[in-house]
């Protein structure tokens, strides 16, 4: 039975800043949760505005509930996303402790953090997964990774993984790997969008408009993923499939591997 207060629908982010407000926003466009369901907590306004954007302030534009208690959170939320930076979770995880019961299910987004380490600042037995999320979850276009700690069975895992399918892709894998996902599916947004920076600039300094480069660079990007993903090919075979002898494009590939690519 739920405790007083707990609704087993409401959905918790303790911390609400841009990947909390990147998670809710699929969640909420793919209907999975209604805005009003959603409760995010974060520092009090003065921390806010010293350390970062007033993210509150967005969360609540989505139309979701908004404190400054995490212990509220836990109080008012059976499932709960932890999404503060890593090196504040420690001591979030020990100050939410006391209200955790054997009724939760948390999921922690911080990278580095390993379920050991969660599992020991948390009562015993709680039931605890690890995600490794990415910011395109924004338009429901995520790649995620996710891990179960030792007490967080099937049902849990399968409840996560179907609420994050409505950010995108979501896939279980040993702990190991959402450490390398953090490079990969997390830092690789910026990667990929360095390139396309790159990619536009180049035309730019051939004379076509800003404007106009950048949307071709963007859906050359979205169509070739879409290809990679539809047709099952490895990169190498659709880069083959492009070349032509003494063409444009081997030119341009070799220009890449001389400058170390």
């Amino acid at each position: 039975m739920a405790a007083a207060g707990r609704d087993p629908r409401r959905l918790g982010f303790v911390g609400a800043g841009r990947m909390a407000e990147a998670i809710a926003q699929g969640l909420i466009r793919a209907g999975k949760v209604e805005a009003q369901q959603v409760l995010a907590s974060a520092p009090t306004d003065r921390n806010l505005c010293h350390f970062q954007p007033p993210v509150l302030v967005t969360i609540q534009a989505l139309g979701c509930q908004t404190t400054h208690s995490n212990q509220e959170v836990l109080q008012r939320c059976s499932l709960v996303i932890f999404a503060t930076k890593p090196q504040v979770l420690p001591a979030v995880l020990t100050e939410v402790a006391p209200v955790v019961t054997a009724e939760h299910v948390l999921v922690s987004v911080a990278a580095g953090v390993s379920l050991s380490t969660l599992e020991e600042l948390l009562p015993p037995k709680t039931r605890v997964l690890r995600v490794s999320p990415n910011l395109p979850c924004l338009v429901q276009e995520g790649a995620m990774v996710m891990a179960r700690g030792l007490h967080a069975g099937n049902s849990e895992a399968r409840l996560l993984q179907n609420l994050l399918e409505a950010c995108g892709q979501c896939e279980e894998v040993p702990e190991a790997y959402v450490d390398i996902h953090t490079a990969l599916g997390g830092s690789g947004v910026a990667f990929v969008c360095m390139f396309s920076e790159a990619l536009a600039e180049g035309a730019i300094k051939m004379g076509m408009p800003s404007s106009l480069a950048h949307r071709i660079a963007a859906q050359t990007l979205l169509g070739t993923a879409k290809m990679l993903q539809q047709e099952g090919q490895h990169p190498a075979q659709l880069r083959t499939d492009v070349l032509t002898p003494a063409g444009t494009t081997i030119y341009g590939l070799h220009a890449l591997e001389q400058g170390g690519l």
